[in-house]
């Protein structure tokens, strides 16, 4: 049995910096779409684009003769740094501090020529920060009815005083920096150095530690760059595909085993998705081929110094579309030969390694965890776990018990675009296959996460930085994107937890996404804790959610949808619905299957169709023989409508029900309608 290993020391330098890396791609990633925008309009309409236009691209003289402003130079001056400066404070104290970070960014932004990037991923974070440690100071102290007044006013008298630090010191200070790390890149271009800046991105990139590097230094220099020069060389260091398209060919002619097998769908993810990550794995299955990344990256980055190429924004992801999307008019033969020889160089040396070396790489991508563990001197409690013995949940972090069924599952990764993007597909498109197509599958970057999910996919390097986000969660460690063995895992835990219910009982009624309003877990638990009265049969009948007429015991349907009919039927008699709830049961059924297992399909109406519900009413039918429903064997069919609450005391007792087999088993032998209210009555008592 795995046991738990704690991680050593000597990584939480390394855990520093990709936390650093996060906060940073954390600001940035979210405003991509503009960076985009900003591009395109840039490639399009500047005085050297596409399709020239002085008003847009703020060049020649307007008809007063004075200069075009266009909206090239707003954007990047100011649009884009208090975006960032938002989206940063807003990380830090929620909507309140980003307010007060956009703030105390204009100051920066006002104080000098230069686009403020840099400026805005500091006084964003720092303008929230210290306004969330004032706010402290007087939390709880306010009297009422005057917390409006002083949390306005404070948040406008702190932004105030922020921006004008920022506009008499802070910008300087920026100022200096950022022309300071220019002139170290123009150095480096000027003597031919620029290649050899490979040897610390691409090895960068595997230990995920590059966004600090790409988002943090590269993309604010590369677009004052491009606000100078109209393009930049800098967005292309860590975004070309080249070198990991490189090394997924070599193994794809030269691997063995699972690896070969993989490559082709990895090397199409990569290149064309610009999902970088799905390569590392078959770096770490043999470290030297770091090798292979570093020798295309500077082949890469040396022909575009050669051909001065680049691009106009920043490529992300790094697909091949979007660089050649983001390429400068003049830069395509450039890029687009970098890229190529990039792959090219990588290719080469991959595939002499492979091919020289006696272990060609024939490992499965699993094995690549325990050397990815060694390389980094590190041993994840999680991924401990993911080997350890607990059936259909081995995956699980130790001592993390589900008490709920599944319906809210996130993958996350740095930047949450990349990795996190594709495993969120694979996963959904498995979990869909499985027949539960109602679980929200979604992806985030760990920065975003909340404490708001069921289940938590990570990659194994990854998540120790999400558990602390996510401490209620599941969380199940990948070791590679496209087939990790965890999400047959994952699926197993859906289906167990859906299908069979929670501890509490509340795994059937959860199902009911779009009649259960929000309380019905918390009501369908409540009576195993005695928060409800005794409510014997009778006083359910009295509700009149179940009544003794909407009991049958020997249903006369054959199929799901007369089925269906005949349930919706006992509903429209009793006059709680009218015909168009019951075609809505019908177009709820087409959509989402309501089996809920244990041989109970429960349908009901789509959210559109509670507008045709008079009042709340079950209805049970009984199917000694079964039915045919999507392929499963339905032997009770429970039709639902309900409004508010007033259903949930019934939907309480059916799931408990299902959930006991011995209760089950006395509801198929009930020879009466009063043994089946009876069973209903005790379980709700």
């Amino acid at each position: 049995m795995a046991t738990e290993t704690v991680a050593k020391p000597r990584t939480s330098a390394r855990v520093g910096v990709q936390k650093f890396g996060t906060f940073l791609s954390g600001m940035i990633m979210p405003n991509i779409g503009a960076f985009i925008a900003w591009g395109l309009i840039t490639a399009l309409f500047i005085e050297k684009g596409w399709i020239p236009v002085a008003e847009l691209g703020g060049f020649g003289t307007n008809a007063d003769g004075g200069p075009n402003v266009g909206i090239v130079g707003p954007m990047v001056t100011y649009l884009l740094p208090i975006l960032i400066a938002y989206t940063g404070g807003r990380m830090v104290y929620d909507v309140r501090g980003g307010v007060v970070g956009a703030i105390a960014t204009m100051g920066v932004i006002a104080g000098t020529d230069s686009p403020m990037f840099i400026g805005a991923m500091i006084m964003g974070p720092l303008g929230a920060w210290t306004m969330k440690q004032i706010d402290r100071l007087w939390d709880g102290k306010i009297r009422p009815g005057f917390e409006m007044l002083v949390n306005n006013f404070s948040a406008g008298i702190w932004g105030a005083v922020l921006a004008l630090g920022g506009f008499y010191g802070l910008s300087y200070l920026v100022k200096w920096f950022t022309d300071r790390a220019g002139e170290v890149v123009e150095f480096l271009v000027n003597n031919g150095l620029l290649p050899l800046t490979s040897i610390f991105i691409e090895p960068a990139k595997v230990l995920f530690l590059n966004n600090a590097i790409n988002h943090g230094v590269l993309t604010p220099l590369g677009i004052q760059q491009s606000l100078e020069q109209g393009k930049s060389i800098l967005f292309l260091l860590e975004a070309n595909p080249g070198p990991g398209l490189g090394i997924l060919l070599a193994y794809m002619f030269f691997g063995r085993g699972a690896a070969k097998a993989s490559a082709p769908g990895a090397a199409i993810i990569h290149f064309l998705g610009g999902i970088h990550e799905i390569y590392f794995p078959y770096v770490l299955m043999k470290p030297i081929l770091i090798l292979a990344a570093i020798g295309g990256g500077m082949a890469g980055i040396a022909t575009m110094a050669i051909t001065n190429s680049g691009l106009v924004a920043p490529a992300a992801p790094g697909s091949i579309i979007a660089v050649l999307a983001q390429t400068s008019r003049d830069s395509y033969v450039g890029v687009i030969l970098a890229v190529i020889l990039a792959t090219a160089v990588s290719f080469l040396i991959a595939a002499v390694i492979l091919r020289t070396s006696k272990d060609k790489g024939d490992d499965d991508l699993s094995a690549a965890t325990s050397r990815m563990e060694a390389m980094k001197g590190k041993k994840s409690s999680v991924s401990s776990a993911l080997t350890g013995e607990q059936a259909g949940n081995s995956g699980a972090q130790p001592g993390t018990v589900l008490t709920r069924p599944v319906q809210n599952i996130v993958f996350a990764c740095d930047a949450g675009m990349g990795s996190s993007a594709m495993g969120a597909s694979v996963l959904r498109n498995k979990i869909k296959a499985a027949g539960f197509p109602d679980v929200k599958v979604t992806n985030s970057a760990i920065a975003n996460l909340s404490d708001s999910y069921d289940v938590v996919v990570t990659h194994q390097d990854l998540t120790e930085r999400a558990q602390p986000r996510t401490a209620s969660a599941v969380h199940y460690s990948v070791d590679n994107f496209m087939n990790s063995p965890r999400y047959e895992e994952i699926v197993e835990l859906v289906r167990s937890s859906n299908t069979e219910g929670a501890a509490t009982g509340t795994g059937t009624t959860a199902a009911l996404a779009d009649d259960v309003q929000p309380a019905a877990a918390a009501t369908t638990a409540a009576p195993a804790h005695g928060a409800h009265t005794a409510e014997p049969a009778a006083a359910v009948e009295g509700k009149g959610v179940l009544l003794r007429e909407s009991v049958i015991l020997n249903g006369t349907s054959h199929d799901r949808d007369a089925a269906i009919d005949e349930a919706g039927k006992l509903l429209l008699d009793r006059g709680a619905v009218d015909v168009s709830y019951v075609h809505a049961m019908h177009e709820r059924e087409e959509s989402v299957s309501t089996y809920m297992g244990s041989f109970l399909a429960i349908p009901h109406g789509t959210n559109d169709a509670k507008e045709h519900i008079n009042h709340s009413a079950v209805s049970i039918i009984r199917y000694p023989e079964g039915i045919d429903w999507g392929g499963k064997q339905v032997k009770f069919v429970v039709g639902v409508a309900g409004i508010n609450n007033e259903h949930l005391h019934i939907l309480s007792s059916i799931a408990k029900i299902f959930t006991n087999k011995a209760q089950v088993a006395q509801l198929e032998e009930a020879s009466t309608v009063d043994e089946v209210l009876e069973l209903f009555g005790k379980v709700n008592s």
